[in-house]
């Protein structure tokens, strides 16, 4: 397939001055790669010509067509960016330029390469979409001929092509990519499975064959009867969706339905539902496996009917029903009818847009560019659950999505302020996995403040890059100024402060502990990296000055807890200490204080380590929004509806339920461990003092671990 080819088939298409265009195209391209040969030992440029025919046969415009035959010159040959701005405009040479991976990464690690080189293709895409649709060509083209390259390397191009460009395709609708990737892929990275089950459907093909087409006819005869027009086309399920349902849900061959596919277009979304109701009458369709993607369609746009039914001869088909724009759609996605920079777009267009903009907020606040990488993997996952907010509003999250990634994709600001949630009106813990059809409520509360712990249970990238990021900006800022008031309460017990230190004596200091400024040395204050009290004792030292302490036993400053430390002072996870309560400090490097109560075993294991030990007490006047953690063992009778009757007066008392255990089930009692959030002792012991009058529960107490 040559140049003159790609003209042949352009004819029908495109007018004469485009066609010229591609021409001039085509010739700087051949003169760049010309001598350049692939690993099959065919010339390069029957590479670009195979990318430049798929981006004609899916409908693209013809710079699409341009970009595909120059999409490598920049990065491979000496062809430079400005020479393509000159020959062929902006348009084109943006879109080479967004198809060129970097060249000038200095990194030895292939996967911040490839994520760098994912990172700027991702925000190429955003300006310009058909830089993607020309990338998946490109793959689709390379995975074809992959069989040159060495076994190794078949296996690490096929492992990315399945976890991102096969998602891709998918998530921007086109469907005719989506399937060969992805059976391309399977084949490459598991090539005997890959025989193994290609043999298994050869097998019962002609028989499952001769049954679906009298199926075709049948049902051809009865929507012509209702004066239904309709073409209807049968096709097998592809190999690595056969294999992927097979492996998810642990089904043996034998027992995967949707072997054949039906595909049955019509004139109107009224047909759509009239030709189900016609093949549901005349086959048996089997129970819970119909969906409705036209009145909820995929978040790719995907629009149709889904039933799978079994014929009179027990062969089980899956049809699918739509329109011909949808069939469209499902085909080409955000290719279908090609509308470029203008304010009509089709629905996976649109969708496609979010996508991308999702992705934009993705890159902005990932730490790094493997770090978004990762995020974008995960946010490319098909599987997805529908629930609802209270005003009916559909949200999809990937399966295992917990409340707060529902706060999340409804806004960053509610999630950050997310404190308690409500599943089908019920109190939930954060961290309950959601189902689809569920109702979520979230409630929010100023003060409140994104949890570190949330970070073990949350799963869609937006909820964990926006909590990182709050915690990245916010511990920097909080740290620093809990040094400050560390440092300060120390330079207290010598009755001066820290402007009162001769700036000279500050720098010494600085230098000594190698600090740049003074608010690198606050910061490793706050994070535990050194201590407040020593830090004092030093300034004291170095300033030449006798100063009388308030207390001249006082080696070390006690820090009062206020509730708006964030994450530089932290309840020990062992013990849960809440106001009210005798505690220790001790300082972790890192994590800055971390808070015990006095009868932890855990502050007798290492009260050897005097040096690590701070005096810590409960501010008077704490935050009132801060709520703390507590876990409580109840011992209740095994009697219907006992739990019901606790969890009831709990929702009565206002108590957030963060996490329920059962720890034991005995013939007569279980034992289960609930972790509430409190706001002090006085607090604890109202709800406590409820519990015990209920009948049901034989015994109550704070547990600790």
């Amino acid at each position: 397939f040559g140049i003159e080819d790609l003209c042949t088939l352009m004819l029908a298409r495109y007018s004469e001055e485009q066609i010229r265009n591609v021409q001039a195209a085509y010739a700087l391209a051949e003169e760049a790669h010309r001598g350049q040969t692939r690993a099959s030992g065919e010339a390069y440029i029957f590479h670009p010509i195979a990318v430049a025919r798929i981006v004609v046969e899916l409908g693209m415009d013809h710079r699409s067509v341009m970009a595909a035959l120059l999409h490598d010159v920049i990065e491979d040959t000496k062809v430079e960016r400005s020479t393509l701005a000159d020959m062929f405009g902006e348009d084109v040479a943006s879109l080479v330029d967004g198809l060129s991976k970097l060249t000038h990464l200095k990194t030895d690690s292939r996967l911040e390469r490839q994520a760098e080189n994912f990172r700027k293709m991702v925000l190429a895409m955003i300006d310009d979409i058909r830089v993607v649709i020309v990338k998946l060509a490109d793959r689709l083209h390379n995975m074809r001929t992959l069989g040159a390259m060495s076994a190794e390397k078949r296996r690490r191009i096929a492992r990315e092509t399945l976890d991102v460009y096969a998602p891709i395709a998918n998530r921007l609708g086109i469907d005719q990519f989506k399937n060969e990737l992805e059976d391309l892929g399977f084949k490459a990275l598991y090539p005997m499975r890959h025989r193994v089950l290609s043999a298994q459907v050869a097998k019962g093909r002609q028989h499952r064959g001769d049954i679906i087409r009298r199926v075709e006819i049948q049902l051809h005869a009865l929507l012509e009867e209702l004066g239904i027009h309709a073409e209807i086309h049968s096709r097998e399920k592809h190999l690595y969706s056969l294999f992927n349902k097979m492996r998810t849900k642990q089904l043996p061959f034998q027992q995967v339905y949707d072997m054949f596919a039906m595909r049955v277009v019509v004139d109107s979304i009224d047909d759509c539902y009239r030709a189900l109701g016609v093949l549901h009458g005349r086959f048996r369709p089997k129970p819970g496996l119909f969906k409705d993607y036209i009145a909820i369609p995929k978040q790719n746009g995907y629009q149709s009917l889904h039933t799978v039914m079994v014929s009179r001869e027990g062969i089980t088909f899956e049809a699918q029903i739509r329109t011909s724009e949808m069939d469209q759609f499902a085909t080409a996605g955000v290719a279908a009818h090609w509308i470029y920079k203008t304010g009509d777009a089709n629905a996976s267009q649109r969708r496609a847009r979010m996508w991308m903009s999702r992705l934009l907020d993705m890159q902005e606040v990932a730490a790094s560019s493997i770090e978004f990488y990762e995020n974008a993997k995960v946010d490319l996952s098909p599987n997805e659950i529908l629930v609802f907010s209270p005003r009916g509003e559909i949200f999809r999250l990937p399966p295992n999505a917990t409340p707060v990634d529902f706060a999340y994709a409804i806004h960053s600001g509610v999630g950050n302020r997310c404190e308690m949630a409500k599943i089908d009106k019920q109190l939930a813990p954060l961290s309950t996995p959601l189902s689809s059809g569920q109702t979520v409520e979230i409630i929010t509360r100023q003060g409140v403040r994104p949890s570190p712990t949330w970070l073990n249970f949350v799963v869609t990238p937006k909820a964990r890059s926006a909590i990182r990021h709050y915690l990245r900006t916010l511990d920097t800022s909080q740290a620093m100024a809990f040094g400050r008031r560390q440092l300060e309460r120390a330079l207290a017990q010598y009755n001066t402060s820290l402007d009162e230190i001769d700036p000279t004596v500050l720098e010494r200091l600085l230098s000594e502990y190698k600090a740049e400024h003074l608010e690198q040395l606050l910061l490793d204050i706050g994070l535990g990296k050194q201590i407040a009290s020593v830090i004092g004792a030093r300034l004291i030292a170095s300033s030449g000055e006798t100063r009388e302490g308030n207390n001249a036993t006082v080696h070390e400053s006690s820090i009062l807890i206020e509730g708006n430390e964030g994450n530089v002072v932290s309840m020990a996870r062992c013990c849960k200490p809440i106001p009210g309560d005798n505690v220790h400090g001790f300082l972790s490097v890192g994590k800055g204080v971390v808070v015990h109560r006095a009868g932890c075993r855990n502050v007798r294991r290492y009260r050897h380590r005097q040096s690590n030990w701070v005096a810590v007490h409960w501010a008077d006047q704490r935050n009132e929004n801060t709520h703390f953690a507590s876990d409580i063992l109840v011992e209740l009778r095994n009697q219907p509806g006992t739990l019901a009757r606790v969890t009831a007066v709990l929702s009565r008392l206002g108590v957030n339920i963060e996490d329920m255990r059962f720890k034991n089930s005995g013939e007569r009692y279980t034992l289960i461990s609930f972790t509430f959030s409190i706001t002090d002792r006085v607090h604890l012991a109202r709800i406590m003092r409820r519990l015990k009058l209920l009948p049901c529960i034989e015994k109550i107490k704070r547990e600790m671990l």
